[in-house]
């Protein structure tokens, strides 16, 4: 197949795709979304404003072309990978996704690239209420591991020992 022939048909895919799901997949989430999310996570968690996890993953990238390789590859893989960071909630809903451009190998580098927080950012994020601590906010959080930055809208899980420590001496 012809290089223009590929290019019509995966634009095409991609109109196709975007016409069956945009309305209800490829959006972010609206207020009532918003809503919806936090109600669930505080009922089935016990977590108030929490709207969600946040990772980033690697994908092997089999067909990266030869010449991209060395901007795709990192040491802890055995070829290239492209990183896509993802926003879910409690049913599996993927309500953000993102790719990482070339360079970007971990968390914190897509994070950065990435229009996640651009409404929060500019003030038009859909405000989220709840008391944690005898403190009011306003604004929800996402669930993340360690590597992420201290930002008041990131939490960072841990963990808690069901039991003590036992030490080998």
């Amino acid at each position: 197949m012809g290089a223009s022939t590929s290019c019509d048909c995966l634009n095409n895919y991609c109109k196709c795709i975007i016409h069956m799901f945009a309305r209800e997949y490829l959006r972010k989430p609206t207020e009532e979304d918003v809503r919806r999310l936090h109600a669930k996570h505080l009922e089935m968690h016990g977590f108030p404003g929490m709207l969600g996890s946040l990772d980033c993953m690697h994908w092997a990238w089999k067909n990266c072309p030869v010449a991209w390789q060395g901007h795709y590859h990192r040491g802890d893989h055995e070829g290239p990978t492209i990183m896509l960071e993802a926003g879910a909630s409690y049913d599996m809903w993927i309500w953000h996704a993102f790719f990482g451009p070339a360079g970007s190998n971990n968390d914190i580098n897509v994070l950065n690239e990435s229009d996640l927080f651009e409404d929060l950012l500019d003030g038009r994020a859909p405000e989220v209420r709840y008391i944690i601590n005898g403190h009011e906010f306003t604004k929800g959080y996402y669930l993340v591991d360690g590597i992420y930055p201290e930002w008041a809208t990131l939490v960072k899980s841990f963990k808690r020992p069901i039991e003590p420590k036992k030490y080998k001496v």
